[in-house]
């Protein structure tokens, strides 16, 4: 009589691989979708800011308030934890934990350097009398550089998380999948402050 039972020894179909193989297409495209309505967020700052950053209200302009030097630095600290994030990522593919974490400290630690300039700005721009409520141009200036900020802020404590869980737990699926996602996320981050720097700051003082 023919039975469907397999022989001893032998393996059983492994049906989870095409479940996890699912699970992580979802998460992904997930994270995408996160991503366009941050992209989203961000477009609607920036166009907030082209209609009101002309409107001073009698008070200071972006020439007369903007640093470009202390700006270029701050922006070179941004540039550089996107750059060695790709290193973290590059030794996260050869299962590299320790060098991977490394990198990731090197990282956080650059973001938070930008957090700590921005801090500095903003103070600097308070103590001037230059607050969000001065003119429609700085409320739309604090507005889009905060939040960009904000999402920075947000990084550095899930770029954190995620050296604790990789500590934890090592280089498994689920952690590279976490590593892949923050990765979109701070890039995409490097890539609004680019247009920060230049819709913002770098046009406001040439003008």
């Amino acid at each position: 009589m023919h039975t469907d039972t397999a022989p001893p020894g032998a393996e059983a179909p492994a049906f989870y691989l095409e479940e996890d193989h699912a699970h992580e297409s979802s998460t992904m495209l997930g994270f995408w979708m996160y991503l366009m309505s941050d992209c989203l967020i961000f477009a609607v700052l920036f166009a907030t800011y082209g209609v009101l950053g002309r409107n001073y209200a009698a008070g200071p302009s972006p020439r007369d308030l903007f640093e470009l030097p202390l700006v270029a630095l701050n922006t070179s600290m941004l540039l550089l934890s996107s750059i060695t994030y790709g290193f973290a990522m590059l030794e996260m593919e050869k299962d590299n934990l320790k060098t991977m974490q490394l990198w990731l400290a090197i990282t956080g630690l650059f973001g938070a350097c930008f957090i700590g300039i921005e801090l500095y700005e903003f103070a600097h721009l308070i103590h001037e009398g230059a607050t969000p409520q001065r003119s429609a141009f700085l409320s739309s200036f604090f507005a889009l550089v905060g939040t960009h900020g904000l999402h920075v802020s947000l990084g550095i404590v899930w770029l954190i998380v995620l050296m604790v869980q990789t500590a934890q737990k090592g280089l498994i699926v689920e952690n590279k999948r976490r590593l892949m996602c923050l990765s979109m996320f701070w890039h995409f981050l490097d890539v609004v402050w680019i247009g920060v720097f230049t819709f913002v700051y770098l046009m406001g003082v040439l003008q």
